[in-house]
């Protein structure tokens, strides 16, 4: 499934399913994200998105005209879980991800799921109410890993 769109910055923006050949470039929007600066950047130092990982889940990415990467998102239809969704720095306040989660939406509808969950980053809770999120709960820290407590979020999905 593609979704053609336009960003509020007027960029023509293509939602379309994330190929294998797509990795290397999720791979370093995460890495390269300031939302994971200071305390957080243990975190995505060595995070990569794999080809396996992409063809094994939904993976969709948002692509300006000139065919970048301007975000992406991961859902995992066993449990329902949003596992991933970054915009890229300079994307961000264009409406990419609001776009990107009403696809993301979209897509779980699809696949008949209720609800979604997703354990988010702190400092992105207020965006993930903002599209409709609401707090279920707290997943504590996981040493060495994540060395934050995380707000649980969840996505009602109106099937």
């Amino acid at each position: 499934m593609t979704s053609h769109i336009t960003s509020r910055g007027g960029e023509p923006v293509l939602i379309r399913r994330a190929v294998a050949r797509d990795a290397q470039r999720l791979t370093r929007l995460v890495r390269s994200s300031r939302a994971y600066e200071g305390p957080y950047a243990a975190m995505v130092a060595g995070y990569r998105v794999g080809p396996d990982y992409i063809e094994t889940h939904e993976v969709h990415a948002a692509v300006g005209a000139d065919d970048r990467v301007l975000g992406f998102y991961a859902l995992l239809l066993a449990p329902p879980e949003l596992d991933l969704m970054f915009v890229a720095d300079d994307a961000q306040g264009l409406g990419i991800g609001r776009r990107l989660v009403d696809h993301m939406t979209g897509r779980a509808r699809a696949a008949g799921l209720d609800r979604v969950r997703v354990v988010a980053h702190p400092p992105a809770e207020g965006f993930y109410r903002s599209v409709g999120a609401r707090r279920t709960g707290t997943a504590p820290a996981r040493p060495p890993a994540v060395l934050w407590d995380r707000p649980e979020l969840e996505f009602p999905i109106g099937v």
